[in-house]
C-alpha cells in the first residue's frame, strides 16, 4: 500500500514538512549563535517539527555541536526531570557508549552517579542519583553540558519540550530560580524552551517578576498561509500518483482555518480516498470521518467543563462578546460577571479559546464545527458551495 504525503500525530521533519523557511532561518541563526529561544504557540502548532528539523540541520552541518531534544511530557518530579536531563546529555555528548561509563565517574565532583547498562547499550542506558545527594547538588546537573562542552571542545544547544510541566513540580520557584542562575552564566550552551500551554509559558518568560524573564529570544509562531498549504498539498498529491485541483485544495486549509494538525488530517483523508483525480466528494467524506474520529476528544474536553463555563463557551460560539452585559448573561445562564471572568480566564488558559480584537473565538476549528452541531444541531455547510465561493 502506497503511504500517504501526510502527517499528523507525529513530528514533521522531512517530507511532510512545509514553509516555515522564516522560522526555520531564524531559529536556526539564534541556536547556532547562542541566542537562547523560547516557542510559543498553541497546541499542534507545528512547534516540535521545527525544532526537530532544524536540529537535523544542525546535526547535518558538521559542526562541533551536539544537540539534545528532551520531550518534559512525562516527568513528574524534580528528581525525575534531572536524572533525564542527565541521561540525554551523557548520550549526546558522544555516540560511543563505553565512553558514557567514563562521563558518569569523571564529570561529577559532589554527587556520584549510579549507571547501568543493559543488553543494548543504546536503549537501556540509564542514570540514578541518590535523591538527597541530588537535591543537594543540583548544580551540578544543571551544569552538565557546559563541562562537557568546555571538556571536549565542543558546543551543545539543549532543547526542552513542554517546558512549562516543571512549573508543576513541588518548590517549582526556587528551582526555577537555579536553573536561570546556572545557565545563564553558561557560555557554551544554548537553550531552546518550547511548549504548548500560552499562557503558562508566557507567564514563564514574559513577567518581569519570574527567573527566566529576558533569558533569550520570544518567537510566537504563527500559522502558516493558506497560499503554503494549497501548494504543499497539489504537490504531495502529485508526487504521489494523485492529482487534486486548486479549487479544492483551497478548501482543506480554509475549513481548518490553517490549523497545521487539522489540515494533515483532513488532507490525509481525501488523499486515501482518491484514486486518481480528486472531486468534492472525497473531500467531504473526509471532512465527515475528521470530525467523527476526534469526537471522543471533543466529548472529554466538553465534559470536563462546569455548565457556566459551557454556557459561556455556547455564547462565543454563537458570536457574543460581551459577555457581562445583562441581555447575554440572562440568555446564556452564565452567571454572575464574576463568574463570567473567572470562567473567561479557564478557558484561556486551558486553550479553548482565545481574544483576538476584542472577541473571543475557539482555538481548534474542528472542535468549534462539532461543538455547533451538538449544542445548536448547526448542519455542516456544504462544500460544494464553499468550493464556488473560492
Amino acid at each position: 500500500m502506497q503511504k500517504s504525503p501526510f502527517i499528523y500525530g507525529n513530528t514533521v521533519s522531512e517530507t511532510s514538512f512545509t514553509n516555515r523557511e522564516a522560522e526555520v532561518e531564524k531559529l536556526k541563526s539564534n541556536l547556532l549563535n547562542g541566542i537562547n529561544t523560547m516557542i510559543i504557540s498553541p497546541r499542534r502548532w507545528g512547534k516540535s517539527s521545527l525544532v526537530e528539523k532544524v536540529l537535523l540541520e544542525i546535526n547535518s552541518d558538521g559542526r562541533k555541536t551536539k544537540t539534545v531534544n528532551i520531550d518534559l511530557f512525562s516527568y513528574n518530579s524534580q528528581e525525575a526531570f534531572l536524572e533525564g536531563f542527565a541521561k540525554e546529555v551523557i548520550k549526546a555528548s558522544t555516540p560511543k557508549w563505553q565512553e558514557w561509563l567514563n562521563s558518569g565517574k569523571d564529570l561529577f565532583k559532589k554527587i556520584i552517579p549510579k549507571i547501568n547498562i543493559g543488553m543494548d547499550p543504546v536503549t537501556d542506558f540509564s542514570i540514578s542519583f541518590d535523591w538527597s545527594e541530588l537535591k543537594k547538588h543540583s548544580d551540578e546537573i544543571l551544569n552538565l553540558p557546559e563541562v562537557i562542552a568546555i571538556e571536549r571542545e565542543i558546543k551543545m544547544i539543549i532543547c526542552l519540550d513542554e517546558f512549562q510541566n516543571l512549573a508543576a513540580f513541588p518548590d517549582f520557584e526556587s528551582f526555577e530560580k537555579k536553573m536561570r542562575a546556572v545557565w545563564q552564566r553558561q557560555k557554551n550552551v544554548t537553550y531552546c524552551l518550547y511548549g504548548s500551554k500560552r499562557h503558562m509559558m508566557s507567564g514563564i518568560f514574559n513577567s518581569p517578576s519570574k527567573p527566566f524573564y529576558r533569558f533569550g529570544d520570544i518567537m510566537l509562531l504563527p500559522k502558516i498561509e493558506t497560499s503554503k498549504w494549497i501548494s504543499f498539498i497539489i504537490e504531495s498529491f502529485k508526487i504521489s500518483g494523485k492529482q487534486i485541483d486548486e479549487s479544492l485544495a483551497a478548501i482543506i486549509p480554509k475549513l481548518m482555518k490553517n490549523h497545521s494538525w487539522y489540515v494533515q488530517q483532513l488532507s490525509h483523508y481525501t488523499w486515501i480516498r482518491t484514486d486518481i483525480q480528486t472531486t468534492i466528494s472525497e473531500v467531504e467524506a473526509g471532512f465527515i470521518e475528521l470530525i467523527q474520529a476526534n469526537s471522543p476528544l471533543y466529548q472529554h474536553e466538553v465534559e470536563n467543563l462546569s455548565t457556566t463555563q459551557l454556557n459561556l463557551l455556547k455564547a462565543v460560539a454563537k458570536g457574543e462578546y460581551k459577555f457581562s452585559s445583562v441581555a447575554v448573561m440572562s440568555a446564556y445562564k452564565i452567571g454572575t460577571p464574576r463568574n463570567v471572568s473567572k470562567n473567561k480566564t479557564i478557558l484561556i488558559n486551558n486553550d479553548i479559546i482565545q481574544e483576538v480584537d476584542g472577541r473571543f473565538e475557539f482555538l481548534d476549528p474542528a472542535f468549534e464545527i462539532w461543538f455547533k452541531k451538538q449544542f445548536f444541531n448547526t448542519p455542516y455547510f456544504s462544500l460544494s458551495d464553499n468550493r464556488d465561493n473560492q
